[in-house]
């Protein structure tokens, strides 16, 4: 197997990891490299994804498909947190549901490209376990074998997981710049860049930075959404609860600059604006303009439906929905898509109600 040694951000068998120095095996033997750079042979898969080595190296390498099943069958220990990898192969999202049948039970949701433990197949379908959700899903939708292993070093992502109280996101890397928002412990924030003191990351369609000191950087899959993220609490209106579910549906779809379709791709205020639109409800094309709509209220008061904005500088620049349990559903990023978050993924703004109230 070939590993180069270059100084680029490297991707493993086991996700991305971040290293800009050459790589090493033990007791390594030079071979040539069609690229011109210097390469390394190393007896096994074992001590690859011990070690800080390229996913291009290993895709590169002159080996069969059924070599790389058996490198990868010696690895100790399960790739990205599994041992049996299974990727959703579908446009939008893979219905799970309690029982192998059409009529079973829904139980969650598998994104476009999220990962999954195959545990079993029965006429079908395929027994499967992601995140909080287990049950069954139909097999044609999987990809498996190597085919899900090169599909996710394609879709596998760095993320910096907020590792204090309250974090703060700066617009540029030092501590004299403002302070753009506040993100609680646990969050999940892209990884643009990784700097010596500073980590570059997306707060939805914008790039700012975080302190490295207060984040730890994971690779990561996206996983199945639970029937929890998909369900509402009691006392929300008819037209609240079908125009949460509705805007659901759009999730995993792309986030575009300017658009309003909800299946081509739309920015965050066109997710907004199209979704209540399809009941009935004429909003404006921008965050700022749709945060001057209806009537202002407290965090505390939202229901399903309401609409929570975020700002930079004071200004807002952003607009999600919020569904209830403490969660909004809106247009990120282009590299995230239509997702849903926690409501305090960022520091709220201001709350508005569009919709009455019963």
């Amino acid at each position: 197997m070939k590993l180069k040694a270059a100084g680029t951000v490297c991707v493993g068998m086991v996700g991305i990891l971040l290293y800009t120095g050459p790589v090493y095996a033990a007791a390594p033997s030079v071979m040539p490299n069609v690229h011109g750079e210097d390469t390394v042979e190393v007896e096994s898969i074992k001590e690859v994804v011990s070690r800080p080595v390229g996913a291009a190296a290993l895709l590169e390498a002159e080996k069969s498909e059924e070599e790389y099943m058996a490198l990868a069958q010696e690895a100790e220990g399960a790739l990205w947190g599994y041992t049996n990898l299974g990727i959703s192969n579908v446009d939008d999202n893979l219905n799970i549901r309690k029982v192998p049948s059409e009529d079973g039970k829904l139980v969650g949701k598998l994104p476009k490209n999220a990962a999954c433990e195959l545990i079993s197949e029965e006429n079908g379908w395929t027994f499967i376990r992601s995140g909080k959700v287990e049950g069954y899903v139909k097999s044609e939708f999987l990809l498996s074998g190597w085919n899900a292993k090169k599909r996710a070093l394609e879709e596998i992502s760095t993320v910096a997981v907020v590792d204090t109280t309250t974090l703060k996101v700066r617009e540029q890397p030092n501590t004299e710049c403002e302070v753009i928002t506040m993100v609680p412990r646990g969050e999940e924030l892209d990884v643009v860049e990784v700097m010596d003191d500073w980590v570059k990351v997306m707060i939805d369609d914008e790039e700012n930075y975080v302190s490295a000191e207060y984040v730890k950087l994971e690779e990561k899959l996206a996983s199945a959404i639970t029937l929890t993220e998909l369900l509402y609490g009691q006392g929300v209106s008819n037209i609240r609860v079908d125009l949460c579910q509705f805007a659901k549906q759009y999730v995993g779809n792309r986030y575009v600059w300017g658009g309003t379709s909800l299946t081509k791709g739309a920015d965050c205020s066109g997710f907004t604006m199209s979704v209540y639109r399809n009941f009935g409800v004429s909003l404006p094309h921008s965050s700022r303009a749709q945060a001057g709509c209806g009537t202002k209220i407290s965090v505390s008061e939202a229901k399903p439906g309401d609409l929570i904005f975020y700002a930079k500088g004071g200004r807002i620049n952003h607009v999600a929905i919020y569904i209830g349990n403490g969660q909004v559903v809106h247009a990120s990023s282009p590299k995230t898509g239509i997702k849903i978050s926690n409501y305090n993924y960022r520091t709220p703004a201001k709350v508005v109600r569009i919709l009455p109230v019963d």
